[in-house]
């Protein structure tokens, strides 16, 4: 038995956005379609999903990172569509997070510990980077369902050379765009995984240079400007880390999907 996770904000800007003619109500017709195909999906074959929003688009990181992602520059013919979007695909008989004090990324991250125990494996629908953190071995796993790509923690360790542990300390040298924060000036993708596949956090990570892998092009430099923003890497690491306690009231019984193809 599995449980799939759907970021349904992802899916509602992804509708909204989508190179097709513009209806009214885009994004909220075109994740009843998305969630209708998932349905429809013999290989995926959901018995038990949850579909999570941040509605509004804030959270309590809002409160420690002024500039972290918000509702500001959400265009309005989408933003109005939250509350209709969520009620939508209630009515299609699935279980709705809507999340204010948290994000969706909370509330899914949270539901990988605490069903853990009560299905075989747990699917996250969502190409985000974020839940990298969430993997465990074939027992959480991430489906990009636009590009048909399947992500574990070994695929994971494969590709970063680091494993779930560390994505947020990746996330905070690298910066999220996506999310708001910058990261570290000088630090890629290459020079941070190759950091932490030796030392996994960030706070492992020496100001002296000369401990560092000899591969680091530019690593005095580095490691210099790292012992200078050790405050800011540190809030940025909490802003990508997610939380895992926030209060999901539904069995796992109540996650079924009884009405899957209801209109």
């Amino acid at each position: 038995m599995r449980l799939h996770l759907v970021d349904g904000t992802f899916e509602l800007f992804r509708a909204h956005f989508a190179p097709v003619p513009y209806k009214p109500k885009k994004a909220t017709l075109g994740i009843v379609r998305s969630m209708k195909a998932l349905a429809a999906d013999k290989d995926e074959a959901p018995t038990h999903v949850a579909v999570a929003f941040d509605n509004p688009i804030r959270s309590f990181r809002n409160d420690l990172f002024a500039e972290y992602k918000s509702d500001e520059g959400v265009i309005p013919e989408l933003r109005e569509q939250f509350d209709e979007a969520e009620e939508a695909v209630r009515k299609l008989g699935l279980v709705v997070w809507s999340m204010k004090k948290w994000e969706t990324d909370d509330a899914i991250a949270t539901a990988c510990v605490k069903y853990a125990r009560d299905f075989e494996q747990i699917r996250i629908l969502s190409p985000d980077k974020d839940f990298g953190q969430c993997l465990r071995g074939d027992a959480v796993v991430q489906v990009d369902r636009i590009r048909r790509k399947f992500i574990d923690e070994k695929s994971l360790r494969a590709l970063r050379g680091f494993g779930p542990a560390s994505v947020p300390d990746w996330l905070a040298l690298v910066g999220d765009t996506a999310d708001g924060f910058p990261g570290i000036d000088g630090f890629g993708d290459k020079t941070a995984a190759a950091l932490l596949a030796k030392f996994e956090h960030v706070e492992n990570v020496p100001d002296d240079f000369r401990a560092w892998p000899a591969g680091i092009r530019g690593r005095d430099r580095l490691a210099a400007e790292l012992a200078a923003h050790r405050t800011e890497v540190a809030l940025y690491k909490r802003l990508a880390t997610l939380v895992t306690d926030v209060p999901l009231a539904e069995t796992p019984d109540q996650l079924r999907w009884n009405r899957p193809l209801a209109s």
